[in-house]
């Protein structure tokens, strides 16, 4: 559990002049967990990893921050909270920036230039949607017979036909196989390993990585054991070997292999101390709030507003306080559900990907 071994009730909330606890919400068999946890390593910032069950209930988060939003991962600084992938990643470089010590994952390409913006849409609008949902389709049918299907279909918002996804497999093999191809050409350079030719791996290299490495591993039956809640076992089949190999894709394929020696030979960063300075509590942004625009939708500090995704999870929106808003960030206190929250703190969600609205005062 969280209280174990950690103490946040008397961090401040401005995170000033202190040294809060970094902490990391997620199970071992989540595609995103993965991605934190690397973004963590490259760029050595210290931090304890807490496991939660990969469906709900997940009490710990609930219990203790009455945080009731069911994607993982989430993650803690000091009291902060910071949920989905795409602002942990802005979270962690506003917080641990290259100025300070810490690698960041938004190198300078060979050409001197930045690719930021680049980057984060790679990420997001690429890896983590088109090509997630490709490597997601190459899980085993009898992870879908279990109870985590039943999960999920909760999460999408519709009913999992186990069969019918099993059947599915060949053809979305054919999706992952399109995906690698349209990929390759990237690794065509010669003047750096890494994508958009950075001296060291970048948000890009990362993005990539991780939903390939877990796409992987679980279409040959890894960690299925785990993502199920022990309700199907581990298999280790041929997997999407047929179409992700060194004859297939030798570009993709080599930079996969040199990526994996980059992390395996970074020193581990799981449960130390980290300390940084006073940062603001909204991260920057190129432009402040439109606070024109912002108050036409009801959206002004004080405001009971309702946070959701705007794909899976839409229908368990996280109900709370509005704190503060920026063009790409809302920040909120969580509504006090039927037991009171062991630490109150205020929870971080990018505006991408997302749909702020006002909520009814009645909703929980």
């Amino acid at each position: 559990m969280y209280s174990v071994g950690i103490d946040l009730t008397n961090v401040d909330l401005d995170m000033a002049d202190q040294s809060p606890v970094v902490v990391l919400f997620g199970y071992e068999a989540s595609a995103f967990t993965w991605k934190a946890r690397w973004a963590l390593k490259i760029k050595q910032i210290p931090y304890t990893f807490i496991t939660v069950p990969s469906m709900m209930p997940r009490p710990v988060l609930k219990d203790t921050f009455g945080l009731t939003y069911r994607k993982i991962p989430v993650l803690a600084i000091g009291k902060e909270l910071y949920c989905d992938t795409s602002l942990i990643i802005e979270a962690l470089e506003h917080f641990f920036p290259e100025s300070e010590g810490y690698q960041s994952l938004y190198p300078r390409a060979a050409d001197g230039r930045t690719y930021r913006p680049m980057m984060r849409g790679f990420a997001s609008y690429w890896i983590d949607r088109p090509f997630f949902r490709a490597t997601c389709g190459l899980m085993p049918g009898s992870v879908w017979r279990t109870s985590f299907g039943q999960d999920r279909a909760g999460l999408i918002g519709h009913t999992l036909d186990p069969d019918k996804l099993e059947k599915k497999i060949p053809e979305n093999m054919s999706r992952f196989d399109m995906q690698l191809s349209m990929l390759e050409p990237m690794f065509d350079q010669k003047d750096s390993p890494w994508i958009f030719s950075t001296s060291v791996p970048s948000l890009a290299d990362l993005a990539m990585y991780y939903q390939l490495w877990w796409g992987v591993e679980v279409a040959k039956g890894h960690f299925i054991n785990n993502l199920t809640a022990g309700g199907t076992e581990d298999t280790d089949t041929e997997g999407a070997e047929a179409v992700f190999n060194a004859q297939r894709y030798p570009g993709v394929f080599t930079w996969y292999r040199t990526m994996q020696r980059y992390l395996d030979n970074l020193p581990s960063v799981e449960n130390k101390d980290p300390a940084f300075g006073r940062k603001s509590l909204l991260l920057p942004t190129p432009r402040s709030s439109h606070t024109e625009l912002d108050r036409k939708c009801g959206l002004v500090e004080g405001s009971l507003v309702s946070v959701a995704p705007d794909d899976t999870g839409m229908n368990d929106p996280t109900i709370g306080t509005l704190v503060a808003l920026s063009p790409e960030e809302v920040v909120i206190k969580p509504q006090a559900l039927d037991k009171p929250a062991e630490i109150e703190v205020r929870v971080h969600f990018p505006r991408l990907g997302f749909v702020v609205r006002l909520a009814e005062r009645a909703k929980l």
